[in-house]
């Protein structure tokens, strides 16, 4: 009886052992496509400061940051009538002053507007991309919406178009799994951060699945970009199955300890560490 109920836990062990394997499970990167972004500082938004009246996603920003040597990462939205801006926020009520979607305004609409009071605009992609002009690595990420597909494929056409070196990412495993199905050749990453951190809004269950990355079956990301904390013991066991580790946002140097890449905002660490 004893071996029997012995065997059995066993049993049980390996197969939530597996469970979660097959869950978390991510896919390994090429060392050549990773090494713009291994152990190099990435400008949030990039190298904005308002001090110097350069916001955030902004042309201002990107060059910039190319300028000290930085990467950027940037967000990616579509417009009502289907152009790719870069724009990190769902509304514009925080950057422009308008209470309004960013979806619910056309591009004409958005370029009237101006960013935190500044003379810079809201880029659209293609002008971040021939502005950066392959002198600085970019992180993109795409912002989940009502519109995924489109928006994964403009991107898509956008980058591949391009010749400098880049990535994604998103928060959506959705749009990730997209890029592994349609863009295998491109370095995809998934967005997370604890499940707490999600907001108001967000379900639950959702929150605990994708806070703890067990949406890796989806995506199978080649590298798990998390908030700046302790991370969880899933995010831990993806990372020893071959995840680059990439944090966000840091705010200290102290935080390149352990990470592949760093995403940073207010200071100006060294290019590489």
């Amino acid at each position: 009886m004893g071996k029997n109920i012995f065997g059995r836990l066993l049993g049980t062990a390996a197969a939530v052992t597996g469970l979660g394997a097959f869950l978390l499970m991510p896919e390994r990167v090429d060392e050549d496509l990773y090494a713009p972004f291994q152990r190099r500082n990435i400008a949030h938004r990039g190298l904005h400061d308002m001090e110097k009246g350069i916001p955030e996603n902004s042309i201002a920003a990107f060059n910039a940051a190319c300028e000290a040597g930085y990467g950027s990462e940037l967000d990616v939205q579509l417009t009502k009538d289907g152009q790719v801006v870069v724009f990190h926020d769902d509304d514009l009520k925080r950057i422009c002053g308008v209470d309004a979607r960013v979806d619910s305004k056309t591009l004409e609409e958005l370029e009237e507007l101006k960013l935190l009071g500044t003379e810079q605009g809201i880029p659209l992609f293609a002008e971040v991309l021939a502005a950066v002009d392959d002198r600085a690595p970019l992180i993109v990420e795409l912002k989940s919406g009502p519109n995924n597909d489109e928006l994964c494929e403009k991107t898509y056409q956008l980058l591949a178009g391009y010749e400098g070196e880049y990535c994604i990412e998103s928060f959506d495993p959705r749009i990730v799994k997209w890029f592994r199905i349609n863009a295998p050749e491109i370095v995809r990453g998934q967005l997370a951060c604890p499940p707490e951190h999600y907001g108001k809004g967000a379900n639950p269950y959702t929150s605990f699945l994708m806070g703890n990355c067990l949406m890796n079956f989806l995506s199978r990301p080649h590298f798990i970009a998390y908030e700046v904390t302790d991370l969880p013991i899933t995010v831990k066991a993806a990372i020893q199955m071959g995840a680059k580790h990439v944090c966000w946002t840091s705010k200290s140097a102290a935080n390149e300890e352990g990470c592949d890449t760093v995403i940073f905002e207010h200071y100006l660490p060294k290019v590489w560490y």
